[in-house]
């Protein structure tokens, strides 16, 4: 999440977005071609399983969205030189085509069509994505989806369903966050809009979410959630810094190097937290739910002084109470440790590329694949 620059714009919940967009719309069209195929009353089964059970209604919604973002595309470059495109979009559409012609010519990135078109939405919010924890252990509650299996997030076009959803998960003992997702990238299976969601954000903002999702198109490790949002926080954290200063725009540039130190920051934040609830339920047996979650409110508690304490007067892009108003448990902490889990780690390899983004990106991704490999053999 990311309340930076006082825009509450809160980061992409990449990993169910992502991976579960390009299902639902394989999803979408799937059963379409078997009620082709099939005749009499299998069609009329299929056609009720669509229409009727959780699943179907839900997918078949997901569907429905998705279907009218992508019916509204039009093509960012044609906007840009139109002559009645209201001049403030025209210049973050501008700065977006610039972003993504960086990605492709200095951080050899694949685009693709991806945000070549853009698509006006009739709401503030495109999607409430709901995300759960259990209060006695650092775990996910998961939700499956047919084809691409469990993940933990659930997105929701149905905003009602999605307070309805979060209010029966607290009812049911979990730790919940609701949040709302401004960008989407479907990993190079279809030509990604741009939506007017995402084209609100602030310059910097901006410029990190194209790079941020153009890095997830040209590489995604299966089942590595963690690492491939993490990956993407590091390329559009440190990308952003490169693309201002190739622009020649210091003030951004200073921008953009504080939103890295402030990711920087908190990541260390999260898992020095999440290390010590670790510790305190590894001290208490599993059975013990009440003293596992006792001893975790302790921690969150020593967690929000040093917060406040130490965290916060370093931060330089967050508004002033936020890190008082920041929630502190169990589903809030693994939803921002996805996105920032190790970033250190990434820093180290851009370190000793000297700086060159680009050779951090290959680098970092050749040592996965053969971290990969070497666990096969």
């Amino acid at each position: 999440m990311n309340e930076r620059h006082g825009t509450g714009m809160i980061r992409r919940p990449a990993h169910a977005r992502e991976q579960l967009t390009a299902a639902l719309r394989r999803q979408g069209r799937l059963p379409w071609r078997l009620l082709r195929r099939l005749t009499g009353a299998g069609t009329v089964l299929a056609a009720l399983a669509l229409g009727l059970t959780p699943m179907g209604c839900y997918l078949s919604r997901a569907a429905y969205e998705e279907a009218r973002i992508l019916a509204r595309r039009q093509p960012i470059q044609r906007l840009v030189v139109r002559d009645n495109t209201d001049p403030a979009l025209r210049a973050k559409l501008a700065l977006v085509l610039e972003a993504r012609q960086f990605a492709i010519d200095s951080l050899h990135l694949k685009a693709g069509e991806s945000f070549t078109t853009f698509s006006p939405l009739d709401r503030d919010t495109l999607v409430l994505v709901v995300s759960a924890a259990y209060r006695d252990r650092l775990a996910r509650k998961t939700w499956w989806f047919p084809v691409v299996g469990r993940f933990p997030y659930k997105g929701f076009f149905d905003f009602a369903e999605a307070a309805r959803t979060a209010g029966q998960l607290r009812a049911e003992g979990f730790d919940v966050v609701v949040g709302p997702s401004s960008a989407f990238s479907t990993l190079g299976w279809f030509n990604d809009p741009l939506v007017s969601t995402t084209v609100k954000a602030d310059s910097v903002t901006l410029v990190n979410t194209v790079l941020h999702e153009l890095l997830h198109t040209t590489f995604f490790a299966k089942g590595q959630v963690s690492f491939n949002e993490s990956f993407a926080t590091f390329v559009g954290g440190r990308g952003a810094e490169h693309f201002f200063r190739a622009r020649g725009d210091s003030a951004l540039l200073s921008r953009a190097r504080d939103d890295w130190h402030d990711d920087r920051l908190l990541g260390a934040f999260w898992e020095r937290t999440a290390n010590e609830i670790d510790s305190v339920f590894a001290a208490r047996r599993d059975s013990a739910r009440d003293a596992r979650i006792a001893a975790r409110d302790t921690v969150y508690a020593r967690a929000r002084v040093r917060l406040v304490d130490s965290v916060g007067p370093q931060l330089r892009t967050y508004p002033a109470g936020w890190v008082r108003r920041v929630p502190l448990d169990n589903a809030v902490l693994m939803s921002r440790r996805v996105y920032a889990e190790r970033l250190d780690r990434f820093d180290s390899v851009y370190a000793a590329a000297g700086g060159d983004i680009r050779l951090a990106i290959q680098r970092v991704i050749a040592m996965h694949r053969d971290s990969v490999a070497s666990a096969r053999r």
